[in-house]
């Protein structure tokens, strides 16, 4: 069963409001973006992108074209060749409709500042990355991607605390956050308990061999409970979204009699 229930294919439209973000935001509100093979694994041969299929591609574009700024962390960002979101890559209608910037920045997670100033989300980009780092990167490597241009702020001592990391970018009015990965950086957040929905694709295929799941991280106090918003189908391939399920004030706390 389609959850909303529906005949035939589904438009542009259709696809924005169920993908969308909530309205009048006052805080980060942060979608995951992942895809996977129904044997659970994270990537073919080291990279998602073998995973994909032309819905998964337009969803995550989608994701793109929504958001205030992409997040992904540093490992997935050079292994996947990231480079700054360029205008045509996002649809420029859309987000003018929204009343978004016409390209949103790529944010990357680093705890040791390991994105090189060559790196191409430098060099090839529309708007200066933000780099969230910590306070014990090399100083050195923190001057050189500033003096580059990007936006270097310090969220933490040790690793990138993702609750600063977020404070860091609302700061910057940046609310709609598309996350793209990695599975360290979707660990973080669960952990943190900062992950407001997750879309997920499972990919028809048995992928086999050593990848690793979609999350990887500190072990929560307990699972994270998330309810499902929508499920759509392509060419076999299944399109989930879950939301957080939020406690009810008035009965969080309170006990059975």
């Amino acid at each position: 069963m389609l959850w909303p229930p529906r005949d035939g294919e589904i438009t542009d439209d259709e696809l924005e409001r169920l993908y969308d973000y909530p309205d009048g935001l006052d805080r980060p509100w942060v979608q995951v973006n992942f895809v996977s093979s129904v044997d659970g694994a994270v990537s073919v041969a080291g990279r998602s992108e073998g995973l994909g299929n032309d819905a998964d591609r337009k969803v995550f574009m989608l994701g793109r074209d929504l958001c205030d700024v992409v997040l992904v962390g540093a490992g997935t960002a050079l292994v996947e060749g990231y480079h700054g979101v360029k205008a045509g890559e996002v649809r420029a209608s859309r987000r003018a409709r929204l009343g978004l910037a016409p390209v949103p920045p790529v944010a990357v997670v680093t705890g040791r500042c390991s994105i090189e100033p060559t790196s191409t989300l430098l060099t090839s980009t529309a708007v200066p990355p933000i780099i969230l780092t910590t306070r014990a990167a090399p100083e050195e490597r923190r001057a050189a991607l500033a003096a580059a241009g990007a936006d270097v702020v310090v969220a933490g001592e040790e690793t990138v605390a993702m609750d600063l990391a977020l404070e860091a970018l609302r700061e910057r009015g940046l609310l709609r956050v598309d996350c793209e990965g990695g599975p360290r950086v979707f660990g973080t957040l669960i952990d943190a308990d900062l992950v407001d929905v997750l879309c997920v694709t499972f990919s028809p295929l048995l992928a086999g061999g050593d990848a690793g799941r979609i999350s990887n991280g500190p072990l929560p106090p307990a699972p994270r409970s998330m309810e499902l918003a929508s499920v759509l189908h392509h060419d076999s391939a299944l399109l989930l979204r879950y939301r957080k399920v939020t406690p009810d004030p008035v009965t969080q706390g309170t006990s059975a009699p």
